[in-house]
């Protein structure tokens, strides 16, 4: 079927109405540059209500299990910036056809899909096509079979992660009285996105940060700690770090110092070298929470206060009722999840990874993460067989997931029984405008037509490339999708490829 004529079956499809406003943002913007949430009455930074349900390190009051939803800031825009889609809606709303519209055949899907999957680009490839509305699947090809996901991992963390742990929560960093007389202890709360720069200063995948998204400040923290401490009279002190959130290694097994950061409880701007950098794999400090301690003394000196020495890492915990001098609260666990998904981060996968873990009682490392992501799926009724997670990015190219589970956990961040989940949806990449998927889904790709149709979540390894997200069919029904390939073809035509295949979805009814 030709774009053009399902594209006005699109338009018919969506004036039906929304698909249970599964997709549907409040209070969001479209530009060419991407979808940016409008201020919220709650900037970050701001002590939120304690929770008794929160992970260690952080605060957050019981969920509402309303999805507040306002999508990560976008990032990176096309080379050449697109006008937004004609109907937004459809980029930020998923549609529904009504009850009068049949499903996609698997006779009609594959038809529609034949000669995209013939590509060779792709190499080895496997597919699930699923309803959006309730999961069931459409049409497979090779969809039992686990693959590596790549960064599609990242659904499975998400979904976890925003299962167990309450929407509003914030990752908080203090400065505690430490136990000796004289000393402060700056305890790691494991929020990755802790910035040292000044706030006019701070963006997010090269957009300015509005208060729903701003992290935490240290320069806010340092101030707060240093007004404290005159207060009482102190001006000199010694100054350590408390890393005793985390445990087991801090090194991914894939670290390279530039795709992934040490993972730590504590580091400031992810523990960039240079934390206004924009590249996909910028240089990392060998040792992000020393590195943050400095960086905290710099700024107390600032405010006169002396810190004796050099920062140490603490060799106890802070006690719990250690008084605390200044506290900073990170951006919400649904935003986190939101920025970590539409930009692909791998640092802050990790540290949401093992929020997951501390929710799930489980050891705050690689392994107690992994443990705690795979047993909540598996209670949230996941198909579990042949999954193996090792991280919670998917840098690990021992993970495996089948094509059939990620449309899965997809079918579950949109149902109207689990809310909570919905930051997964907003999160995704739209592609041709925002994230990962900013400049895909181009004129010379073949799969143009698909721009803002389609919002999905890819994975990159050596010579693996994935895609999972949704897609509006040409007459307006919302499907959700998972592509996996091993190829050894040109990163760029192998993702050109995959793209034209979900194009062909957005184009056909496929009956």
């Amino acid at each position: 079927m030709r774009a053009g004529a399902g594209a006005g079956r699109r338009r018919r499809g969506t004036a039906a109405g929304l698909f249970g406003t599964a997709l549907l943002v409040a209070g969001t913007v479209l530009t060419s540059g991407g979808a940016y949430a409008q201020p919220s009455a709650t900037p970050s930074g701001t002590p939120a209500p304690g929770g008794s349900t929160a992970p260690a390190g952080a605060t957050g009051s019981p969920a509402t299990g309303t999805g507040t939803g306002s999508p990560a800031t976008g990032t990176g825009a096309p080379a050449t910036a697109r006008p937004a889609p004609a109907a937004a809606g459809t980029v930020l709303a998923a549609a529904d056809a009504g009850p009068g519209a049949g499903l996609p055949t698997a006779q009609g899907l594959h038809q529609a899909l034949a000669t995209a999957l013939a590509d060779r680009s792709l190499g080895t490839v496997s597919l699930a096509v699923a309803d959006a509305a309730d999961g069931g699947l459409l049409y497979g090809s090779g969809e039992n079979t686990p693959a590596t996901p790549a960064s599609t991992t990242k659904l499975a963390t998400s979904v976890a992660a925003l299962s167990l742990i309450p929407a509003d929560t914030r990752l908080t960093t203090r400065v505690v009285k430490g136990a000796a007389p004289g000393g402060i202890t700056l305890v790691g709360g494991g929020d990755p996105t802790l910035t040292a720069l000044p706030a006019d200063q701070v963006q997010i995948a090269g957009l300015p940060a509005d208060p729903d998204t701003a992290p935490a400040s240290l320069d806010s923290l340092a101030r707060q700690t240093a007004a404290a401490l005159k207060s009482a009279g102190t001006t000199t002190v010694a100054l350590d770090y408390d890393l005793s959130l985390y445990s087991g290694s801090p090194q991914h097994k894939n670290h390279d110092g530039e795709n992934i950061a040490l993972v730590t409880p504590l580091m400031v701007d992810e523990a960039k070298t240079d934390p206004k950098s924009r590249e996909d794999a910028p240089a990392r400090y060998a040792d992000p929470a020393g590195q943050a301690a400095e960086a905290f003394a710099a700024l107390l000196k600032a405010q006169g206060i002396t810190v004796q020495g050099k920062a140490k890492q603490a060799a106890a915990p802070a006690a719990a009722d250690a008084p605390v001098l200044g506290r900073v609260d990170s951006p919400t666990m649904a935003r986190l999840v939101e920025r970590m998904l539409t930009t692909s981060d791998n640092t802050l996968a990790e540290a949401i990874a093992r929020q997951v873990a501390v929710a799930a009682h489980q050891p705050a490392g690689f392994e107690g993460a992994s443990t705690a992501v795979v047993q909540e799926l598996t209670r949230l009724g996941v198909p579990m067989n042949g999954v193996v997670i090792n991280d919670g990015s998917g840098l690990h190219t021992g993970n495996a997931i089948p094509p059939v589970v990620l449309v899965k956990l997809l079918a579950l961040a949109a149902s109207d029984q689990h809310p909570a989940l919905r930051p997964v949806m907003t999160g995704l990449p739209i592609a041709g405008f925002t994230g990962t998927l900013g400049k895909r889904f181009g004129s010379g790709s073949g799969a143009a037509d698909a721009a803002g149709l389609v919002r999905a979540k890819t994975g990159s390894l050596s010579g693996v490339n994935t895609l999972a997200g949704t897609v509006v069919d040409a007459e307006g029904r919302l499907l959700s999708f998972a592509v996996m390939t091993r190829t050894s073809a040109p990163v760029d035509s192998a993702r050109a490829a995959m793209d034209r295949i979900v194009a062909r979805l957005a184009a056909c009814g496929c009956h």
